[in-house]
């Protein structure tokens, strides 16, 4: 079966009509569901799809405990690489997802840098991604190193320079065939 890595942002809490439609899509189509137990998009995709009932959805989480599951869903529990709860900590959940999804949903902030890493992941592995920039309210899709480059330079320089030293640390796979190198 094929799957979607669904997440984003931890400032997006709310789908608008766009989003679910796109999610609707996702169900319609029978696709896996691999998706984070944080607060924000991981929660809020995680309602939408358990007000629908959609039963093919596996929880990433980091360690073994959930932080959200509200579809009661299967657990995917992903070993940390150090017990320090930090970016690396609880990402090593996304790194798992993004290796086993064959496509990815995300929905961003236009400043997250753990979104974007993630995105980062996908498309280094030749995963198309598709992303609701919520800033702007519309929807790219990303199927390519230089696409991501490209909108990393539309983004404020500031959140530019973060999101690239966040790739350069913890998604070294994109990092080392990138055009615009580390921040």
């Amino acid at each position: 079966m094929k799957s979607v890595f669904a997440g984003g942002s931890r400032k997006v809490t709310r789908l608008n009509a766009e989003i679910r439609k796109r999610l609707d899509q996702i169900i319609a189509k029978h696709l896996s569901v691999l998706v984070g137990d944080a607060n924000g998009a991981d929660k809020a995709i995680q309602k939408y799809l358990s007000d629908r009932q959609y039963d093919k959805v596996v929880v990433f989480c980091t360690a073994d405990a959930c932080r959200n599951n509200l579809g009661e869903w299967a657990v995917r529990s992903v070993a940390p690489p150090h017990e320090t709860r930090d970016f690396a900590f609880f990402t090593a959940k996304d790194a798992a997802m993004a290796r086993e999804a064959e496509y990815g949903f995300m929905l961003w902030d236009g400043e997250s840098a753990g979104t974007i890493v993630n995105v980062a992941r996908l498309v280094a592995a030749g995963k198309p991604v598709v992303i609701y920039l919520s800033p702007r309210k519309i929807f790219v899709t990303l199927k390519s190193r230089q696409e991501l480059d490209v909108l990393l330079h539309e983004i404020p320089a500031a959140a530019a320079a973060r999101v690239k030293r966040y790739i350069a640390e913890h998604a070294r796979e994109f990092e080392q065939q990138s055009m615009f190198g580390a921040a």
